[in-house]
């Protein structure tokens, strides 16, 4: 199967040939439709490395027993705006969208809810739970950490302590929302993987190989080097500071993480929602956010730069032309998925 800038697939096709494989997998009906539309999500917006790129990962997982295939998450706490989930490593991309979405009807009661969830799967691309909120009309935060990972070194150590620690905001405003998608490391781990399989290094030193020297090279993580924190050897304090934050405000508010020492592929979430109209009013809030999405776009660009974008406006305008002309895969996704797929029975999509 080709998976080349000139290939491109219809979404949907996409969608219904990963949901077929995921039910032949063996995950429910509502999961695995659940997982395959956020991999594709993810790929429509332009985060390819946690998108399709996932999917043999994420079957791996299931085959092995490390990936709950059924079930729901134990609730061990709910007072109306404050919930806490025991995800039982269920498929991350299903715990978060239902918790965003519980998130937003708690919030129509309540003003604002808060939702956290211990021993999830992977969740893959936190933007891609955004629109479930802002389409309402509702801000919402999304952070995740892996209890069970340590690839990031805290600022001025070179020993991994925890993973990326990535945060997601969507930001309503008058036109379309603001999508920030930001990791507390430079890098990640999927992006180090992916480089190795190509054999290429990266641009810059990102990353602290084992003796704590800065280097390009993404084979350093197998050897015991880490990812910089966000800011770098410069200013690695910033995002040093934010992941300490994503490890309270995830493993912290779930009770349950690096101290239990968890074994395998897990993550802990914490999702917030905000109704504006329970606080300023949502008129005045779209008239802030507007008036500072316009201050942005209208700010006069640097030499070399066309023009001052927003976060996740270059992903809504790719997710536009996918719907239109169909979506291109970055290269080395499709194909293994399509092994996978013929292995289980299920026939891939056509291109267009």
């Amino acid at each position: 199967m080709g998976d080349t800038p000139d290939i491109r697939y219809i979404p949907e096709a996409l969608r219904a040939f990963t949901r077929d494989v995921f039910l032949a997998a063996g995950l429910e009906d509502a999961k695995a439709a659940t997982v395959a539309h956020y991999l594709v999500e993810a790929d429509l917006l332009g985060h390819t490395t946690h998108g399709l790129a996932l999917a043999g990962w994420y079957l791996q997982s299931i085959a092995d027993g490390v990936m709950t295939r059924a079930g729901e998450p134990e609730i061990l706490s709910d007072r109306g705006p404050a919930i806490a989930w025991r995800g039982r490593r269920l498929p991350g991309a299903w715990l978060t969208s239902e918790a965003v979405k519980l998130a937003c009807e708690r919030a129509a009661t309540f003003g604002t809810a808060t939702i956290t969830i211990a021993d999830s799967h992977h969740i893959g691309c936190l933007a891609a739970y955004l629109t479930i909120a802002t389409d309402r009309g509702y801000m919402v935060s999304i952070a995740s950490s892996s209890p069970s990972g340590a690839q990031v070194a805290p600022y001025g150590g070179r020993k991994g302590v925890y993973t990326p620690n990535p945060v997601a905001h969507g930001i309503p405003t008058p036109d379309d929302p603001i999508l920030i998608d930001i990791s507390a490391s430079i890098t990640t781990v999927n992006m180090a993987q992916r480089l190795v399989r190509e054999g290429r290094q990266y641009e810059y030193e990102w990353l602290l190989d084992e003796q704590g020297n800065p280097s390009r090279d993404p084979r350093v993580i197998d050897r015991g080097g880490t990812l910089l924190p966000a800011g770098g050897l410069d200013h690695g304090q910033k995002g040093y500071g934010m992941a300490l934050h994503v490890e309270a405000f995830t493993q912290g508010l779930a009770g349950y993480g690096r101290v239990d020492a968890p074994k395998g592929t897990n993550a802990a979430v914490t999702v917030q929602v905000f109704d504006p109209d329970a606080f300023g009013g949502r008129d005045a809030f779209l008239r802030q956010t507007g008036w500072l999405a316009s201050a942005c776009r209208e700010n006069p660009p640097r030499p070399g730069v066309q023009r001052v974008r927003l976060p996740g406006e270059n992903g809504l305008a790719r997710k536009r032309t996918a719907a239109s002309e169909g979506v291109s895969l970055a290269s080395g996704i499709l194909g293994p998925l399509v092994a996978k797929a013929e292995a289980l029975g299920v026939t891939p999509p056509s291109p267009l």
